[in-house]
């Protein structure tokens, strides 16, 4: 005698659904996948050209191009490794003669370096912001090493007059002899005090500032050789020494932005 058992409605609802063909994705959502996967296979690709030793592969987007998609955002090195790793530190200090009741006051030296690294300093999310001093620190110390004793000295004058940059220029064309050019120097030096003046406007106001200075310091670390000695300490940091600068700005720079985000940060750090 034969027995028949019948079917819970639960398990055959079960299998019907396994059994239902799943729907397509629509056009849109395949062309947002393609998209994705075009533009990860683009940022890998060209981070490892940019990473890599240079070849003729860097040409196929060509250097320019991988430059613009790089930098600023993804810019990267092997710089943190053998065989020359970073070993110190840059720092961009910045001081101001300003007016007040009628009379020129000079302050006292701002580190902008030590108020942007506390932007980032435990900071899941650090901003850009937190490294542009030093990375312009950095640029011109390089640049001023590779000036001659005469030049340097021309940079230690004070230039605080309308046209300061063509003034130093003819001072660096009038010293005799052959010379180091000082075309890569000037581009730093434009760059670093228009960086100053930012910082200047932002914690003394645009108003009040009559000329600025910037002093750039970098430090070494350690030697790796003494990294086990408790006495071991730092050596002492360089200076590249620079005279007053009148201010000067870029076009299209918004010191109200600068300042709205510097001077929140140095006043949030003041004692």
């Amino acid at each position: 005698m034969s027995t028949m058992t019948e079917t819970s409605p639960d398990v055959k609802d079960a299998a019907d659904a396994a059994t239902t063909t799943r729907p397509r994705p629509t056009w849109w959502v395949k062309l947002i996948a393609f998209a994705a996967c075009l533009l990860t296979l683009w940022h890998v690709g060209a981070s490892f050209l940019w990473i890599a030793p240079y070849s003729a592969l860097r040409e196929i987007p060509t250097q320019e191009v991988l430059a613009r998609y790089m930098l600023p955002m993804f810019g990267q090195s092997w710089s943190v490794f053998a065989p020359e790793p970073i070993n110190g530190d840059y720092h961009f200090n910045v001081r101001a003669v300003i007016e007040k009741d009628g009379e020129e006051i000079e302050t006292g030296w701002v580190s902008a370096t030590d108020v942007e690294l506390s932007m980032i300093r435990y900071n899941l999310f650090p901003p850009r912001a937190g490294i542009q001093s030093s990375e312009v620190a950095s640029g011109q110390m390089n640049a001023f090493n590779k000036l001659d004793a005469d030049q340097k000295a021309v940079v230690g004058l004070d230039f605080a007059e309308e046209d300061w940059e063509a003034w130093m220029e003819r001072s660096f064309d009038e010293l005799e002899g052959e010379k180091p050019s000082t075309e890569a120097y000037m581009a730093e030096e434009h760059l670093s005090t228009a960086y100053a003046t930012q910082v200047a406007y932002a914690i003394w106001g645009a108003d009040a500032v009559v000329k600025i200075q910037y002093r750039v310091s970098r430090q070494n670390v350690v030697p790796y050789a003494d990294r086990n000695d408790p006495s071991a300490q730092r050596p002492d940091p360089t200076f590249s020494t620079t005279g007053w600068r009148l201010p000067i700005e870029e076009e299209g720079q918004s010191r109200e932005n600068f300042a709205d985000t510097f001077r929140a940060q140095f006043e949030r750090i003041q004692p």
